[in-house]
């Protein structure tokens, strides 16, 4: 289990909290074998982003404005220009909104949030961050969770595993765009375009 960082432990911003090992991950999970979709080739516009995660387009805009999360497929460079989110932002984003839903401060969430962008898929998909109101923690077995609650250190919970399967519901009945062509992918799902590109090499 490790926690976001709050100047307690030293390590960098996620020191290992606790002396409880890292747990290999579950065979058959929330979201065994999870496949993140190809960023690079399919974008989300600011709406879309919006109906999938339940934010406004003004916290939106404000977000990518001061960093917090900002369009990892195409920033908004001069007038015109539309942002594009990938897939994995637009997870992020709803994980963003719960935790500052619950009270936890802007610093421990941009922590958070740096953590989820360099995360690989397999590990997203048995992470599930903990928080008093105060730090959050990442814990990746239910002993860990279990062991949090206990010692009352965690008040509510996120499985991002689940909030991956929300994000990938969402965007299937919304609209998706080629970056390579301006494509509009009416009913896209994002995990269906790594699927075909993996057809074409095979």
């Amino acid at each position: 289990m490790r926690s976001t960082g709050d100047g307690m432990a030293p390590g960098g911003p996620y020191p290992i909290r606790g002396a409880l090992a890292r747990q290999p991950a579950p065979v058959g999970g929330a979201v065994a074998g999870a496949q993140e979709p190809e960023t690079e080739t399919v974008g989300y516009r600011g709406p879309t982003a919006c109906a999938a995660t339940g934010i406004t387009y003004r916290q939106l805009d404000y977000w990518a404005r001061t960093g917090l999360v900002e369009p990892s497929v195409r920033a908004s460079y001069g007038s015109g220009a539309q942002r594009l989110y990938g897939f994995r932002d637009v997870v992020v984003l709803k994980i963003v909104k719960r935790l500052l839903d619950t009270g936890v401060s802007l610093q421990n969430i941009r922590t958070a949030v740096r953590h989820l962008r360099t995360s690989p898929p397999s590990e997203l998909a048995r992470m599930t961050l903990m928080s008093d109101g105060a730090t959050v923690y990442e814990c990746t077995s239910s002993d860990e969770v279990v062991d949090l609650l206990q010692g009352g250190q965690g008040v509510f919970g996120i499985a991002v595993g689940v909030v991956w399967r929300d994000v990938e519901s969402s965007l299937s009945q919304l609209h998706g765009e080629r970056v390579d062509t301006g494509e509009t992918l009416a009913g896209h799902n994002p995990a269906d375009e790594l699927a075909r590109r993996r057809n074409r090499v095979g």
